[in-house]
């Protein structure tokens, strides 16, 4: 999990000196001390970590799809692409917090809840909470469906990490 969130944050910079170069001047100057093959070496780690991205991602939509599957999400949800739409999701009856993380809560019953805003009679915008997904008392839980569980509701994060990460690279490419 670490190794991704490197990738994140790696992302994230690049970005932000993606925004750092189009706020300066539009025309490109390149040294004379740089080489052909220095430049060349650039755009090729450029691309490289692009690649490395796409392959992190094509991993975890992967994963969220088998994971989609087997803990039966599609019964509540029929359509694999539109668990996107969601604005969030969470969980009620384990713990996400790093001092909880992945525990059961005694006496508590297990959903995956997906969070979407809908605009009610008075046309102000609502959260709207949607059970993707019951698992019954906690108590009851096999570990295994567990971590499922948790990694699911993660992994459906990161992706929408990603997808938001591709919103604001749109944005900064029409600046």
């Amino acid at each position: 999990m670490s190794n991704s969130l490197k990738k994140l944050k790696l992302l994230s910079s690049r970005l932000e000196n993606k925004l750092k170069e189009k706020s300066k001047d539009s025309s490109i100057i390149i040294k004379k001390s740089k080489n052909i093959n220095t430049i060349k070496e650039e755009i090729l780690s450029k691309n490289k970590n692009e690649i490395d991205c796409d392959n992190i991602r094509k991993e975890n939509i992967s994963r969220v799809n088998i994971l989609y599957e087997r803990l039966r999400i599609f019964e509540k949800s029929p359509d694999f692409n539109k668990i996107f739409i969601y604005k969030a999701m969470n969980l009620s009856g384990i713990g996400l917090k790093d001092e909880d993380f992945g525990e059961v809560r005694d006496g508590k019953y297990i959903q995956i809840i997906a969070i979407k805003y809908e605009a009610d009679k008075d046309g102000k915008k609502r959260a709207k909470n949607i059970s993707l997904g019951y698992f019954g008392k906690g108590e009851t839980l096999k570990n295994e469906i567990k971590n499922e569980i948790v990694e699911f509701v993660l992994r459906w994060r990161y992706e929408k990490a990603f997808q938001n990460v591709e919103h604001y690279k749109d944005l900064l490419a029409r600046i």
